[in-house]
């Protein structure tokens, strides 16, 4: 207490506390009331004159309409007028829209494509509003007459309505799940681009939406009868990424998505390395015992590319040919498709020209060819595309093909990378069209890629199409990793060749082998006389790429043997060797009609190394994946086992991964 306070003050301050509040002044209570009454309505508006509003002023909404009914004198005039104003109520509201979208009746039960019609009418490509919402429930009316609900928390956030495929093909819906299909609500507005998924029973897609490129499993041959095999190498990896995705959503994929060599050759092995005759690449064959029959052999062929000097590589000439239709407004597509093309910019020479086209309903060119060196202005362009309409592939097509022409200069590579969910549904849209259009263009000296984006609609058929007639490489691409895998990691590789038309033929020796079959490659095989026909276009090979293929083979006389000897068969003459068969190469140097040959006889051998080793892991699982009849009761468990023991280097975890997506097929194919 403040000591100049003296005893006589701080008794009348007691006093003070108890003393009983003056009475209010009514006199000044009314004319403070009066004062900020005059001031709220000073500040509504200009001092000068009245604020306009809708009811009153001398502008407002009801004065212009009575304005115009006292001096409008022409009926016509007013019912076009009239007309004028309700056509945009009808186009512009949500009212007006829900009055022509059409009615569903309750309780009817709808099939897949009925309910995908309702959503794709609920579609919208902006956010329609911003508002808070209860933290108990929140609700979207999706224009007929009912509501969904679904808590949330107490947050600004955007109104979205993007479908989601539901989980069977078979299975109906009722009206409530078609309206439950149409909602990705609402997504937090400072997480820009996210949508929130509802949470349906499954929230995977309908793979039998999706088309594959894919065969029948090769059949077993007697080498007696027919002991040649003839194939193109392959060097896609849509495969494995595809069944990555499956397995990542929780479910076994499509059989008919399985590409056995695919799942092989997604992996970069240290195969031998140099060249053999001056040839791009080289050449090895190894011969080991089978892990899921030991009465039987596994037949090994590796092919290795060389790396040339990547500064002394010819200058790129890219044509990145976007698909922004209305089906790829998709988190997992198009957005991703940004990021990718930005991580692949950076790996670029100052020299190389990058140009954008972008195809929907229609086709247009979005970047004129640009420098590599202007990152600003392309970035800016991809940053500028959006989704929306249906997919003019044809047409995007001639123009991508068109100004990559404009861009080529002699002794520069070409390439029109095109990025697609795969949904052709304008133009030429059956894969054989597609093939003979791009055959018709790869001869120019600009190959084609095709990148795959999103689940749902894939058309991987399609894509394999473009991608094996355009002498380019098809990749799928679901997440960022996979993006720095394909875009950044192995660039050199996908977009320069170094061997075209690589075609493999195998003549086994009928006295050291009785039965074999190709493993994978089944939509790479071609006829005998193929092989020497240089017309007969085959699989190109990239700087550094490696392909691997696998033989199973049945030894003479082992009790593996599947059929028996002919009765009229001519005996077959042993040869004095003891080669279990006879291996030929043929490639073209790019820019090259005549091809060049390589041959190596076929040896016994002993055990597998660590790369073989693995990639065998790879064949027995995707067999797993295929229910192959020709594993036995080979298992997940032993195909994991015989991939960890040899993951060997792994620097980025490819291998590592691949053993976890094992774990999950073998979890998911248990229940």
């Amino acid at each position: 207490m403040n000591d100049d306070i003296n005893g006589d003050e701080l008794d009348d301050l007691k006093a003070l506390f108890g003393t009983a509040s003056p009475a209010p002044n009514a006199t000044r209570k009314a004319e403070n009331l009066a004062l900020a009454q005059k001031n709220f309505e000073m500040r509504q508006g200009s001092t000068d004159q009245p604020r306009s509003n809708p009811v009153a002023g001398p502008m407002g909404l009801w004065t212009g309409a009575k304005q115009m009914l006292n001096t409008l004198t022409s009926r016509a005039g007013l019912t076009f007028t009239t007309a004028i104003v309700a056509c945009g109520v009808i186009v512009l509201t949500p009212f007006g829209q829900d009055m022509w979208k059409p009615s569903i009746p309750t309780n009817t039960p709808l099939t897949i494509a009925e309910a995908e019609e309702v959503t794709n009418l609920t579609r919208r490509t902006e956010p329609v509003a911003d508002l808070i919402v209860p933290n108990d429930v929140a609700q979207v009316d999706l224009g007929n007459d009912q509501a969904v609900s679904d808590p949330l928390p107490q947050v600004a956030m955007e109104i979205h309505a993007e479908p989601i495929m539901a989980e069977s093909q078979a299975r109906t819906l009722s009206q409530e799940d078609a309206l439950n299909m149409g909602g990705q609500f609402f997504s937090p507005s400072a997480d820009v681009g996210a949508l929130a998924a509802v949470d349906l029973e499954t929230s995977h897609f309908s793979e039998t939406a999706e088309t594959y490129a894919n065969a029948d499993q090769n059949p077993l041959k007697v080498t007696a009868t027919d002991p040649v095999s003839t194939f193109s190498i392959d060097v896609d990896t849509a495969s494995y990424s595809l069944l990555r995705n499956s397995l990542s959503r929780g479910f076994l994929p499509d059989p008919d998505a399985v590409r056995v060599e695919e799942l092989i050759n997604y992996f970069p092995y240290d195969y031998p390395s140099g060249t053999l005759d001056d040839a791009p690449f080289r050449p090895t064959v190894n011969v080991f015992e089978t892990p899921w029959n030991t009465d039987t052999q596994l037949v090994h062929i590796a092919i290795q590319g060389t790396m040339p000097a990547i500064e002394d590589r010819p200058p790129l000439n890219l044509v990145f040919l976007i698909d922004t239709s209305g089906s790829m407004n998709d988190p997992s597509k198009l957005p991703l498709l940004k990021q990718s093309f930005r991580l692949m910019l950076d790996n670029l020479h100052p020299d190389d020209e990058v140009a954008i086209v972008e195809y929907a309903g229609s086709a247009g060119q979005v970047l004129a060819p640009t420098a590599a060196s202007d990152r600003q202005a392309i970035l800016q362009a991809i940053s500028s595309l959006g989704a929306g309409g249906s997919t003019n592939g044809q047409g995007g097509l001639e123009q991508a093909y068109a100004i990559a022409a404009d861009m080529s200069q002699d002794g520069e590579v070409n390439r029109v990378i095109l990025a697609t969910d795969g949904d052709f549904n304008v133009g030429v849209s059956d894969p054989s069209g597609l093939e003979n259009f791009i055959a018709d263009k790869r001869d120019t000296g600009t190959y084609l890629s095709v990148l795959g984006f999103g689940r749902g609609n894939l058309n991987d058929a399609t894509m394999q199409a473009l991608a094996q007639n355009g002498n380019g490489q098809a990749a799928y691409i679901d997440t960022l990793n996979e993006a720095q895998k394909v875009l950044v990691d192995q660039l050199t590789g996908a977009l320069f060749p170094i061997a075209n038309d690589v075609k493999i033929q195998v003549e086994f020796n009928p006295a050291q082998i009785a039965e074999y079959r190709l493993i994978g490659y089944e939509t790479r095989q071609l006829n005998r006389e193929d092989f020497n026909n240089d017309a007969v276009d085959a699989g190109e090979l990239g700087a550094s790429h490696n392909v691997t293929a696998i033989y199973e083979v049945t030894p003479v006389g082992s009790p593996a043997q599947l059929t028996d000897p002919l009765r009229y068969q001519p005996t077959q003459t042993a040869t004095d060797s003891d080669e279990l068969g006879f291996l030929r190469l043929r490639y073209k140097t790019p820019g090259q009609d005549v091809s060049q040959l390589i041959e190596t006889p076929i040896l016994p051998g002993d055990v597998a190394n660590t790369e073989q080793a693995f990639a065998v892991a790879m064949a027995g699982f995707g067999q797993l994946l295929r229910s192959n009849d020709y594993i036995d009761d080979w298992s997940y468990g032993d195909a994991i086992a015989l991939a960890n023991a040899n993951r060997g280097d792994d620097p980025f975890g490819y291998r590592t991964e691949a053993v976890q997506l094992m774990r999950l097929a073998q979890s998911l194919s248990e229940q």
